[in-house]
């Protein structure tokens, strides 16, 4: 609900995220909550909140522990943050901290709030290993027993079965099908060949390295103990050695090389009304104009899952009434270099835009030296819930940098669901 006069400008103060680090490596012994109270402490220390109240984080993780129920108001109370600044835990997968930013910007320009910060964090390394639900079931018989012979007995059932660990699922329960296999028919689909789905991955290294190089990650990038920088970064990569890499499937596309590695990792970015900012001598980078979420119907429909993004870009830019070559720069989430360049590829053809996203041509192409000019998540890493929040935090300082008007992003997260969002100065 409104509170005030009318709609307020939602400012994008800055980010602060920690390396993103390969799986079993740096963050090993580290879980969720340690690392989100990490890159909070680190947004508190940069923007000098020590003490103040935000009107509201809202973070969340996709692989979480059944006790971090209320984790991210536990990253709160250990964040140097006033301990009255309420948290929310929110999921969408790999849009989630894209998702927490779009959610705070509604709040706050309705006036129900003057700032809030939206994170993301996941660590592959501290997984959530359950029992079978056979051995659940039989704790709850136990423990239903009418006397301590019944739930004694309930014990007699147990069978070696009963405690084989259960790992978190790799696969889309609707499909059967992982990420990457569902990529791997995407790629076909769209007559998306390795060699340019390697160079693509290439470029994405490439990029990231000038980054660093550059100086560009220095204000973005905290340093953790054990790691300075993102570690799968691959400054001697080459397009020699993505070729010799095996692929995925049987006379498939995907390697190792063109397909996001598992991560481990946390963003956060401050937003804010411009009084806000204002008051503390705090930056504005650029405005959240725009948010869209799109779900496509992808049991029964032609659409594969990954092409969720391709719609809810086409959705946002008609609310927006802009082209899809009205934007600066683009930051879009590279889970595989074939899902973005089947993404390109869609929206420059006119019988898909017109049949399935229901345009009247083809959105056309958009120019790639200005996609992901700083790398992407081929390079960077992928820590799901954490990457939106990345996303957004490089292209907010990427048109502040560079004086740029408009900047677009869009992440495809799992269960056939895009995210997208525009930024203006």
């Amino acid at each position: 609900m409104l509170v005030g006069q009318g709609p307020r400008r939602v400012a994008i103060v800055g980010g602060v995220r920690i390396p993103f680090a390969r799986a079993n490596g740096a963050y090993k012994d580290m879980g969720n909550q340690e690392l989100l109270t990490a890159t909070l402490r680190a947004l508190v220390a940069r923007y000098g909140l020590g003490g103040q109240r935000v009107g509201e984080v809202a973070a969340g993780a996709v692989m979480k522990h059944p006790a971090q129920w209320n984790l991210t108001r536990e990253a709160v109370l250990g964040s140097g943050l006033a301990a009255d600044t309420p948290g929310l835990d929110v999921q969408r997968a790999s849009g989630t901290s894209l998702e927490a930013a779009i959610l705070l910007a509604n709040k706050i320009a309705l006036g129900q709030i003057d700032s809030g910060v939206a994170a993301g964090v996941d660590t592959v390394s501290d997984p959530p290993v359950v029992f079978p639900k056979s051995f659940q079931q039989l704790l709850l018989r136990s423990y239903r027993g009418a006397s301590a012979a019944a739930r004694w007995s309930s014990w007699l059932a147990l069978r070696p079965r009963d405690l084989r660990p259960v790992l978190p699922g790799l696969t889309e329960p609707r499909t059967g099908l992982t990420m990457a296999a569902s990529a791997e028919l995407l790629a076909k689909r769209w007559s998306v060949n390795r060699a340019d789905q390697d160079l693509y991955a290439l470029e994405s290294h490439t990029k990231a390295a000038a980054a660093y190089e550059s100086g560009f990650y220095r204000r973005l990038v905290h340093e953790s103990p054990g790691i300075v920088e993102d570690d799968q970064m691959r400054r001697d990569i080459s397009l020699d050695k993505l070729a010799v890499l095996p692929t995925l499937f049987d006379a498939g596309t995907l390697t190792a090389g063109n397909a996001v590695a598992a991560s481990d990792g946390a963003a956060a970015v401050l937003l804010a009304t411009e009084e806000w900012a204002r008051e503390r001598d705090l930056p504005v980078l650029a405005y959240l104009r725009h948010g869209k979420v799109a779900a496509l119907d992808f049991m029964h429909e032609p659409d594969n899952l990954l092409m969720a993004p391709a719609f809810a870009v086409a959705q946002m830019l008609a609310d927006a009434r802009l082209s899809l070559q009205d934007f600066d720069y683009y930051e879009f989430h590279e889970v595989f270099a074939a899902q973005v360049l089947c993404t390109l590829a869609a929206w420059n053809d006119p019988t898909f835009c017109r049949e399935r996203l229901g345009t009247r041509a083809a959105l056309g192409t958009l120019n790639r030296m200005r996609l992901n000019v700083k790398g992407g998540s081929l390079a960077l890493g992928d820590p799901y819930a954490a990457t939106g929040a990345r996303l957004l935090a490089t292209l907010a300082q990427l048109l502040d940098e560079t004086k740029s008007k408009r900047g677009l992003i869009s992440v495809c997260t799992a269960g056939g669901m895009g995210v997208a969002a525009i930024l203006e100065r």
